[in-house]
């Protein structure tokens, strides 16, 4: 159940997620409350750890998939870690509901929404493009040692096979 598109989609974009959740609070605090955000060289650190996390987890579901030999890891690949601005949107609910932003009346309750929607887009967008070309290079490496392993085996059972019929 967990390898179909939705679950997987939300499960491996917890972990991106995860290291990025603090900072979102700061920086919806710095765009919604007019705050001042200053942790930029922070900022880098985090983003430097979000695109490992995703590449690292993109590339575990397909790794999954292809053991399954369920070859079709393209879009998989993407949606895994594009979960991660679907919980963005999740985040900015939680964010204007309960914690301190105060943004009550239509207008700017839609506007938040928006332009948090937009942004959350293009997080999911920009951390599947790091799952997806992640998942791109390695695929041809492990079904290139799988090739190597499975050449390797046939030619000891060829072996094997013609000194059972030589004796």
């Amino acid at each position: 159940w967990y390898m179909r598109t939705g679950p997987s989609m939300l499960l491996a974009g917890i972990l991106p997620f995860g290291a990025v959740f603090i900072e979102l609070y700061f920086i919806f605090s710095a765009i919604w409350e007019n705050q001042i955000y200053t942790l930029f060289s922070f900022l880098f650190l985090v983003y430097v750890i979000l695109v490992i996390c995703c590449a690292e987890i993109s590339v575990v579901i397909v790794y999954f998939q292809l053991c399954t030999e369920n070859y079709r890891w393209w879009w998989k690949s993407f949606f895994a870690s594009a979960g991660t601005g679907l919980l963005c949107i999740l985040h900015t609910e939680y964010f204007s509901t309960t914690l301190s932003c105060k943004l009550w009346d239509s207008p700017q309750l839609s506007c938040t929404f928006g332009y948090t929607a937009l942004m959350a887009l293009t997080f999911g967008i920009f951390t599947g493009s790091i799952g997806f070309f992640a998942s791109f290079m390695f695929c041809p490496i492990c079904l290139q040692c799988c090739e190597d392993r499975l050449d390797t085996t046939f030619y000891v059972h060829q072996f094997h096979y013609n000194n059972i019929f030589v004796l």
